[in-house]
């Protein structure tokens, strides 16, 4: 190989690595952990440290193959900080094999069958005077809200999350990590 070679290939994989990086600071870190577009909400989602709660109930109740899908999704992703807030024995109980379907239809109801980045969001919010009803896998009706550049949800119960971080693109939709745990009417 001569210099000029060895300063083309050079050139190459400093070019297709800053594309790479690019691709992950498009997104916002999640949990101290970069988020990439071109990986699916599951496998995105293992990654951040303020997730390990929402992971380990998502397995429990079987829904990683879903979760890693084709979609799109949206996915209404709470910290471990809003289970904590949870009543005392609540996660516990819900993990337990014999409420694997709770706990399924409540994670289900983190998930819009759609991609909707915030700005879509904030559209929809807009053209329906100041609040928008959403439909949810798991059959719950969350309403969003959008003021002073913040976006609201609120389940059924009144519970109402604050996205906190909002985009986190993925190849199969999109997450926007909240600060509250959603529930349906029924279940809490």
């Amino acid at each position: 190989m001569n210099f000029r070679t060895l300063t083309l290939a050079a050139m190459l994989s400093v070019a297709s690595l800053s594309g790479t990086a690019a691709f992950a600071q498009d997104n916002p870190e999640v949990g101290g952990a970069a988020m990439f577009a071109d990986k699916n909400i599951i496998e995105n989602a293992v990654n951040s440290a303020d997730h390990t709660t929402l992971v380990a109930a998502v397995q429990a109740a079987g829904l990683v193959e879903t979760l890693s899908g084709e979609g799109p999704f949206t996915v209404l992703a709470p910290v471990n900080a809003a289970f904590e807030a949870l009543p005392e024995g609540t996660v516990e109980t819900l993990l337990k094999p014999e409420n694997k379907e709770m706990l399924s239809t409540i994670l289900a109801c983190h998930v819009i069958p759609a991609k909707a980045l915030s700005t879509d969001i904030v559209g929809m919010v807009e053209a329906d005077g100041g609040e928008h009803m959403v439909d949810t896998v798991g059959g719950c009706k969350l309403t969003l809200k959008a003021a002073d550049g913040k976006v609201t949800v609120t389940d059924e119960n009144g519970t109402v999350a604050n996205v906190t971080i909002a985009d986190v693109i993925q190849s199969n939709g999109v997450i926007h990590v909240i600060d509250a745990v959603l529930t349906p009417k029924s279940a809490m």
